[in-house]
């Protein structure tokens, strides 16, 4: 953290206290609301919230979610465990008990805007995956897989990451010479390991340049095709086909126009293998902090939301839920993003450094509080003969 955050003096606040002075109603308005999830204002403990300016009270109060990251960018408050507080408000449901016109304008516009079409879909890659390739190989590990490694006996980031593609591997049943379709393959992580280890041959599709432009480099003289397009431009046939963290750019409105996708491409007695974030229920917003400045129209399902998108398209095959260990990847990807930080201070700036921290950190907390899950859904499109059973 910059000196000059960690040298503004925080307001202290006994919660356990009754006493009201002149301008610090909110301010013991926000300690009541954070008590009721053992978290101070004004504490010693990690997870305490020690408050720089008392204006941020208010701010916070009235705007939720979006004042709360606002106002921890613009250094008004601080937490060295940032993710164990979101952790305790979410656990205690605090996020509830905050509602602000804001909040109620964004989820309005949910429902009313199809904000994943083709034109605003390019959005999230200008915004998010466009900051620069040499930042995310900085805070990612050298695989640039940018989904939730899988840690059941991993050790570090690099271990769990290469378990997971070699489980999505493994759960496609991948035969060398199959042609693997990527949707939203990113940096080109499962394409590159998919080729190399299983002899697959791959094409992958994504809306942001600087990361076709980097995949196509890292897979030179394999057998993998990068393509800067729409998914849902796509129509050949494809023996397997797999999408890690994309779905949740996808957009309830094109949920189902996304199967119909899959399905048309997936050859008889193929499987898709679907790798995304989702709630735990049909949520109508996405979080307004995370929309204005991580991942612009992003929209995260339910699984009764995936269920009915593939009704008559599909078999539901196999249910993977390993999103707790999505916290142990934010963690990693957080040290990792930490540590880089000098070289990148001077390009992004200290509110960006801000920014970036508190969204690995919320997330982290996020999934802690099993508020978000990562499922694995295996699918086919008339049944594996003898069912599917998932590869241990």
């Amino acid at each position: 953290m910059a000196e000059g955050y960690r040298n503004q003096p925080h307001w202290p606040l006994d919660t356990g206290t009754s006493q009201r002075t002149s301008g610090t109603g909110g301010m013991e308005l926000l300690a009541e609301l954070l008590r009721e999830a053992d978290v101070r204002l004004g504490g010693e403990r990690p997870w305490d919230m020690r408050l720089h300016r008392p204006e941020a009270a208010d701010r916070i109060l009235l705007h939720g979610s979006l004042g709360l990251g606002e106002s921890y960018m613009d250094g008004d408050w601080d937490a060295p465990a940032v993710d164990e507080m979101i952790h305790r408000i979410i656990r205690a449901r605090l996020d509830r008990k905050v509602r602000s016109p804001k909040f109620l304008w964004h989820a309005l516009r949910t429902h009313l805007v199809n904000l994943q079409n083709p034109r605003r879909a390019k959005c999230v890659g200008e915004v998010h995956y466009d900051l620069g390739n040499d930042f995310f190989e900085a805070m990612l590990d050298a695989s640039m897989a940018y989904t939730c490694g899988y840690w059941a006996d991993a050790d570090d980031l690099a271990a769990a990451q290469t378990a997971k593609l070699d489980l999505v591997c493994r759960k496609l049943g991948l035969q060398p010479g199959m042609r693997l379709l990527d949707i939203g393959c990113g940096w080109g992580s499962l394409m590159k390991f998919a080729a190399e280890r299983y002899g697959a041959r791959c094409v992958g599709l994504t809306i942001s340049k600087a990361q076709a432009d980097h995949a196509r480099a890292r897979c030179t003289g394999l057998p993998v095709e990068v393509r800067l397009m729409d998914f849902r431009d796509i129509d050949e046939p494809f023996d397997r086909i797999a999408s890690l963290g994309m779905f949740e750019h996808v957009g309830r409105r094109n949920l189902r126009t996304y199967f119909e996708v899959v399905r048309r491409c997936l050859r008889p007695g193929g499987l898709f293998l679907l790798h995304t974030i989702g709630n735990n229920s049909p949520s109508a917003h996405t979080d307004p902090w995370i929309d204005r400045y991580i991942f612009p129209n992003g929209d995260l399902p339910a699984l009764r939301q995936i269920a009915r998108a593939v009704e008559h398209l599909f078999v539901i095959e196999d249910v993977h839920n390993f999103g707790a260990d999505y916290d142990r990847t934010l963690m990693a990807w957080d040290r990792r993003f930490e540590a880089a930080w000098p070289r990148f201070a001077d390009r992004y700036g200290e509110r960006f450094h801000r920014m970036w921290s508190y969204y690995l950190r919320v997330c982290a907390g996020a999934f802690r509080a099993r508020d978000l899950q990562v499922w694995q859904i295996v699918l086919s499109p008339d049944g594996v003969p003898g069912g599917y059973r998932r590869p241990s």
